[in-house]
C-alpha cells in the first residue's frame, strides 16, 4: 500500500517542494505553464504587475546609462565650445541646417508613429500596430539615409578628421582661411568641432540602426500576433528606446547645426 501511495499517475501535476525560511513551499507547474494561469508570467514573478514593474525599471535603468554615455559627449561640447566659442561657431556655419531640420521632423513624426504602435499593441490591434511599426522605421530609415548624405558631402570637401580633413589646405578657401586668422579663430580648434560633431552624430547613428534592428523584429513578431495577446510590454519598452533616440536628437540639432545662427549659414 505504501509503495502504492508514492506512485504518481500521468494526471498528477509535478509538485516541487522546496524548503524557504523554515516553511515548505510548493509551486506546481503542469506542462511548464505557470500556477498562476498567466502564459506570459515568468516563473520568478509572483504577478503580471509586479514583472511589469521590474521589466520596466529594468527599462528605465538601460536608458539611464545611455543619458550617462551621451552626457560625457555633451559635457566635452560645452567645455570646448566655452574655451573656442569662435570656432564653434564656423564650423557650425559648415552644417545644412535645413537637412537637419528635416531630419528632426521626421524623428518627431517617427515619435508619433512608434507611440500609435505601442497604442495598437495594447488594444490588441494587430493590423495597425504592424503598419505604425512600417511608418516608423521607413521613418528612421529615411534619417539614416540623409545622414549618409550630408557625411558624404563633408568627406568630399575635406571636414572630416582623420579620414579626410583639408578643407582648410585648398586653394579655394584660402581667402577664408585668412579671415578666420584675422579673426584669431584657430583651423585645429574648427577640426575639434567636427571630432565631436561626428562622435556625437555617430553615436546616435549607432543606435538608429539598433533601433531600426528592433523594429524589424518587432514587426516580424507582430505578423505572428506576439504583441497582440496580452503581450505588449515589449512593443512599449521599444517605444520607451526610440523615443530616447528622438530626444538626443532634439537636443543634437540646435547645439550643432544652429549655433551660428541660421542667417549667417552658407550651408553645403
Amino acid at each position: 500500500m505504501a509503495a502504492k501511495a508514492n506512485t504518481l499517475t500521468l494526471d498528477t501535476p509535478v509538485a516541487i517542494a522546496e524548503h524557504v525560511d523554515g516553511k515548505e513551499h510548493i509551486e506546481s507547474h503542469e506542462g511548464g505553464a505557470h500556477a498562476h494561469g498567466e502564459p506570459f508570467l515568468h516563473h520568478h514573478f509572483d504577478d503580471m504587475d509586479q514583472q511589469r514593474e521590474a521589466t520596466t525599471l529594468g527599462m528605465w535603468a538601460f536608458l539611464a546609462t545611455e543619458i550617462m554615455m551621451f552626457g560625457g559627449l555633451f559635457f566635452a561640447y560645452t567645455l570646448y565650445r566655452w574655451s573656442y566659442p569662435g570656432a564653434y561657431a564656423v564650423g557650425s556655419h559648415h552644417m545644412n541646417w535645413k537637412l537637419g531640420a528635416m531630419n528632426t521632423g521626421v524623428l518627431l513624426v517617427s515619435s508619433l508613429t512608434m507611440a500609435m504602435a505601442v497604442h495598437s499593441s495594447a488594444i490588441r490591434d494587430k493590423k495597425k500596430l504592424c503598419l505604425y511599426l512600417i511608418a516608423t522605421f521607413i521613418l528612421g530609415l529615411t534619417f539614416l539615409v540623409v545622414k549618409y548624405f550630408e557625411w558624404s558631402h563633408d568627406f568630399h570637401i575635406g571636414l572630416v578628421p582623420a579620414l579626410n580633413w583639408n578643407y582648410y589646405d585648398r586653394p579655394e578657401n584660402f581667402a577664408e582661411l585668412m579671415n578666420l586668422r584675422d579673426l584669431g579663430v584657430s583651423p585645429d580648434n574648427i577640426k575639434m568641432f567636427f571630432v565631436i560633431y561626428f562622435c556625437m552624430t555617430g553615436l546616435h547613428a549607432i543606435h538608429m540602426i539598433i533601433g531600426l534592428i528592433m523594429l524589424g523584429i518587432f514587426l516580424n513578431m507582430s505578423r505572428k500576433g506576439a504583441f497582440t495577446s496580452g503581450n505588449d510590454q515589449p512593443v512599449e519598452l521599444g517605444g520607451l528606446y526610440w523615443h530616447l533616440i528622438d530626444i538626443v536628437w532634439v537636443f543634437l540639432y540646435p547645439l550643432l547645426y544652429l549655433i551660428g545662427g541660421i542667417k549667417m549659414m552658407g550651408g553645403h
